[in-house]
């Protein structure tokens, strides 16, 4: 009797969602314990960030070598040692009060949430191929409620008496606890002997595999502009109050997640082009919404609308990459990975100094040619 390969069956696909959830709660469960960091360090808000930056540097320093490592010692292994390094590394960073080491501690932090990053899409690509149907959106949307797990599972014990050392730990036995769950069905076997020959460089040699991780870097800046820029904009100029001004990112997630959980079952019936071209054009509409008509709530269905969008381009983006026929998924992700990156990173400081000299409602017009510019060409992006 053969032996089914684990990502042939549901084991995998469960096992698969598993690991995009803790990757979502490890990164989230950090964001409300940030002020108490910042009150143990004693710095300012400029030593802090720079110290929230050392995750961005950790994370694109590991990246190129992601490749290399899935191909010599498989997803699994290097899952396991990521997830292993973010239980470890989510409680120490409540026992540093030196803001040097914290930066150190927050490097590490980066780099694992980096290597995990590609490899769990490593092994999503392998398991929706083989299953012959769409899954990557599935995957992501586990991303997405692993966010929300995490945020507001750690705010809620903070808010009822929990000493935040005590939340942590127990988020990170939880992330261990998964991990070890789903180690069964993780990708164990090594690629091709040849695979170990690629690189970065010679990954984006391939034209289209640099088309796809340019559109990358537009999408991922756009994420960046509603994360970062979604309150300031709702507060300067649809005059809503500070307090209420989180609302727009608050339905924007939403909608995110949501697109995400129907994203599989869109993409199975009307395939990877017309959701890459309809999504393009729903959020380009929400951007339009936002900065066309001047009223806060009409701007906050805007929210809406772009989140409903974006939700499925980037698994879409992901899954076309990894399917490339002539470069393997373990190399390509790591470049298309590290241009998104790049893209969030870079995007808040550029609309920033954009704003500047125009406004924000310019700025965001921007990203009305781009995603539009994406629904064009989305038979050439999905071939």
């Amino acid at each position: 009797m053969t032996t089914p390969h684990p990502a042939t069956n549901t084991g995998a696909q469960h096992a698969t969602r598993g690991i995009f959830f803790i990757a979502g709660l490890a990164v989230s469960a950090w964001a409300p314990l940030i002020p108490l960091v910042k009150a143990t360090l004693h710095v300012d808000d400029g030593a802090l960030g720079l110290l929230l930056f050392c995750i961005a540097a950790g994370s694109m320093l590991a990246m190129p070598f992601s490749g290399s490592l899935i191909s010599r010692f498989g997803c699994r292994a290097v899952i396991l040692c990521c997830a292993l390094v973010l239980c470890l590394d989510l409680p120490v960073m409540l026992f540093i009060d030196s803001p040097v080491v914290m930066g150190g501690v927050l490097l590490f932090f980066g780099a694992a949430n980096g290597l995990l990053d590609v490899s769990m899409n490593s092994q999503a690509v392998v398991v929706e191929r083989e299953s012959s149907q769409a899954r990557m959106a599935g995957f992501h949307s586990f991303y997405s409620l692993g966010c929300i797990a995490g945020a507001g599972s750690v705010s809620l014990l903070l808010w009822t008496g929990v000493a935040p050392r005590h939340a942590i730990l127990l988020i990170a036995l939880l992330i261990l606890a998964i991990a070890l769950a789903s180690s069964g069905h993780l990708l164990a076997r090594r690629p091709q002997q040849t695979d170990a020959k690629g690189s970065l460089l010679r990954t984006l040699a391939h034209p289209h595999v640099l088309f796809i991780a340019i559109v990358c870097f537009f999408i991922f800046l756009i994420e960046g502009a509603m994360l970062d820029w979604s309150a300031v904009f709702l507060h300067s100029e649809r005059q809503m109050p500070a307090q209420q001004a989180g609302l727009g990112f608050t339905l924007y997630s939403i909608a995110v997640a949501l697109g995400r959980v129907y994203g599989d079952r869109l993409i199975n019936t009307y395939g990877n082009v017309r959701v890459l071209l309809f999504g393009g054009v729903c959020a380009a509409a929400g951007l339009l919404v936002m900065v066309s008509l001047h009223s806060a709530m009409l701007s906050l269905a805007g929210f809406v609308l772009v989140g409903a969008g974006l939700a499925n381009i980037v698994p879409v983006l992901f899954s076309g990459a990894g399917n490339q026929p002539s470069v393997p998924s373990h190399f390509v992700l790591p470049a298309v990975t590290l241009f998104g990156y790049a893209g969030l990173l870079s995007g808040p400081a550029l609309i920033g100094a954009m704003a500047q000299h125009f406004s924000l409602s310019a700025v965001f017009s921007a990203g009305i040619v781009l995603l539009l510019l994406v629904s064009l060409l989305a038979r050439n992006i999905i071939h």
